[in-house]
């Protein structure tokens, strides 16, 4: 990762957006900008630079809940979109940094946060973000599953089996032949999770 990473702000608050912007700029960050979570989406599946999001939990129709920021921190999960998640909030911190942290967030601020703080929580989440792409030349595969104990061994196996074939699929562009021979198992196998896990080529 350079200085020259490209980051994310997702807020609704133009007067923070701004301040957040001439922050990141300031130290050569490559910035755009969001004020919803359809905008994000659409920005982070379009342009395959994005490193980092810093990410406001109470976008708009709901601003003053953390619905559509949890929201968008599931979405980007879910598209396995390869960023770091830095969440902003000024809503009920503790039950807030609970629930992103489990929604797949690297790091959590609390508004009002100082310039040095979300600088130091961009440049870890860099760091992260280098470390796993170096896992991933080697070979490494990082998955993260949520896991309920009360579902037993079965059920986490069956997500990370899950997450594990979706990812392997998304960085080999669904080539079936490439995803057979990094997960170890005939075309066939491959076949199966498809119409296991209900995987379209689109998703």
């Amino acid at each position: 990762m350079t200085a020259q990473s490209h980051i994310l702000i997702v807020e609704d608050d133009p007067a923070l957006r701004t301040m957040l912007r001439s922050v990141l700029e300031l130290q050569d960050f490559i910035v755009s900008e969001s004020e919803s979570r359809s905008a994000a989406l659409e920005k982070l599946r379009s342009d395959s630079s994005v490193a980092i999001v810093i990410l406001d939990l109470g976008l708009p129709p709901h601003a003053h809940e953390i619905t559509e920021g949890i929201a968008t921190l599931r979405a980007i999960q879910a598209d396995i979109l390869p960023v770091k998640v830095v969440v902003l909030t000024g809503q009920d911190q503790e039950a807030a940094a609970l629930e992103a942290i489990r929604e797949g967030a690297f790091d959590f601020i609390a508004k009002p946060a100082a310039a040095e703080a979300i600088l130091h929580a961009v440049r870890r989440a860099l760091l992260f973000l280098q470390k796993e792409r170096e896992l991933g030349e080697e070979g490494i595969t990082r998955i993260a599953i949520n896991a309920q104990i009360g579902d037993g061994l079965k059920g986490v196996r069956t997500d990370a089996e899950e997450r594990l074939v979706r990812q392997i699929l998304k960085e080999t562009g669904f080539n079936v032949n490439q995803s057979a021979k990094r997960l170890g198992v005939k075309r066939e196998n491959i076949y199966y999770f498809l119409k296991k896990f209900g995987i379209e080529r689109d998703a």
